[in-house]
């Protein structure tokens, strides 16, 4: 009973494109949380506060409403990336920070997000896979760009370098961006900073080690 009300509040007098987006906002969420498999239309639907059948009516199958909330998530943080990268000289020490510092501003509000692009529950072979391997393999390609340059100033052609300092810095930004979703009270540019210290202490200790 109490469901069948808040259904029907959910739905009157609420415009479609506000409904709408409270839906990508719930199924971006959701498919961030539990993952392609997990996610249900009922589950999203819930969430807002209307029927599965309107979240049907609005973006279709559940496919449809996943590649809704792909593109526009992957392309914020492409676009976040690339204009990172084009704030200075890829080789500059502060380009990692200010790259993550992008990341985690176009993630704030939605840190879920990241994982809707890295998620592993994506049916193989369908166009959710397809499309959402897509926006990472285009994120891999700058990221390799820019490890590649980095070495090179610092000295490194290995391209296996290159190569394993890629898939690093992938692992790093997930890791990170879990952390920060078990510590809601983290702002992004508070997220931004303990990184830059992070970064600050291992620099120390390599060099310390260096020096031994």
């Amino acid at each position: 009973m109490a469901t069948s009300s808040r259904s029907r509040a959910g739905t009157k007098g609420v415009p479609r494109v506000v409904r709408e987006q409270q839906i990508l906002a719930a199924a971006t969420e959701e498919f961030g949380r539990h993952g392609y498999e997990a996610t249900s239309l009922a589950a999203v639907a819930t969430q807002v506060g209307v029927t599965k059948a309107l979240v049907h009516q609005y973006f279709g199958s559940k496919q449809d409403l996943y590649l809704a909330c792909l593109t526009p998530v992957g392309d914020q943080l492409l676009g976040a990336i690339r204009a990172a990268m084009g704030q200075g000289e890829i080789t500059a020490p502060r380009t990692p920070l200010l790259v993550l510092h992008a990341l985690f501003t176009a993630l704030e509000g939605r840190r879920e997000a990241w994982f809707v692009l890295y998620d592993p529950s994506l049916p193989a072979g369908s166009e959710s896979a397809e499309r959402a391997a897509g926006y990472r393999a285009a994120i891999d390609e700058l990221a390799s760009t820019g490890s590649a340059d980095l070495l090179r100033a610092a000295g490194s052609a290995d391209p296996l370098d290159a190569d394993a300092l890629t898939y690093a810095w992938r692992g790093m930004v997930t890791a990170l961006v879990r952390w920060w979703i078990n510590h809601p009270h983290q702002s992004a540019d508070a997220m931004a900073e303990r990184c830059a210290r992070l970064f600050a202490v291992t620099r120390a200790t390599l060099n310390a080690g260096g020096d031994t």
